[in-house]
């Protein structure tokens, strides 16, 4: 039995949307399916075309394939929850932004860093779904080893770790997992959305 007939998506739309909002999801189990950078860059490809506040993109993608050293330079860095499924994955991804801007000769901070930087994520998560893979992001890592292990620059910022790859049997994960190996579901609108206010 695979994932995809072994998972039950309940997702309802309270409005009519695209099908890939509610389809798309962030499983946990991974096929021994790799992926060739060929595979890989349409998907840095869509988060490159995210909005970004006055053109600035401060994301920055650093990425390795299972099996090579890349790869397990970011998989070390994982807390040992993630890194025991996560390192199952085709591909890790890791996201950073830019903290500053050069304006009028001088580096300044840029507030909406981290905001772009989540609009090229969700990009990325879309255009795996559409390319029949799935994406889960994940902020467990420890950052100061990652930040060694890919030199990232003075005045970064990282933001998580992009698990990608081919959604696999939920019965290869640990017993524990599989009860969440499934959409979940989102806080209705009511909640979260009020006409001139917030709620």
């Amino acid at each position: 039995m695979t994932a995809h007939t072994a998972i039950k998506n309940t997702r309802k739309a309270e409005h009519p949307i695209h099908a890939q909002f509610t389809a798309r999801f962030s499983p946990r189990g991974f096929t021994e399916k790799t992926l060739t950078e060929a595979e890989l860059l349409p998907l840095f490809e869509a988060a490159r075309w995210a909005p970004s506040s006055s053109n600035h993109q401060p994301w920055r993608f650093a990425y390795g394939l299972r099996g090579d050293a890349a790869f397990g330079k970011i998989a070390e860095a994982l807390v040992p929850f993630n890194r025991a499924w996560a390192e199952k994955a085709a591909a890790l991804i890791v996201v950073a932004s830019r903290e500053t801007v050069e304006k009028d000769g001088k580096q300044v901070p840029n507030a909406a860093h981290s905001f772009d930087a989540g609009t090229a994520w969700g990009y990325l998560a879309l255009q795996a779904h559409h390319a029949g893979l799935v994406a889960h992001a994940m902020g467990g890592f420890e950052a100061d080893v990652l930040a060694k292990n890919l030199k990232l620059p003075d005045g970064y910022a990282l933001h998580c770790v992009v698990a990608v790859g081919e959604h696999g049997d939920i019965e290869k994960l640990p017993e524990a997992l599989q009860a969440r190996e499934a959409p979940n579901d989102r806080l209705p609108l009511a909640q979260i959305v009020a006409h001139g206010k917030f709620v």
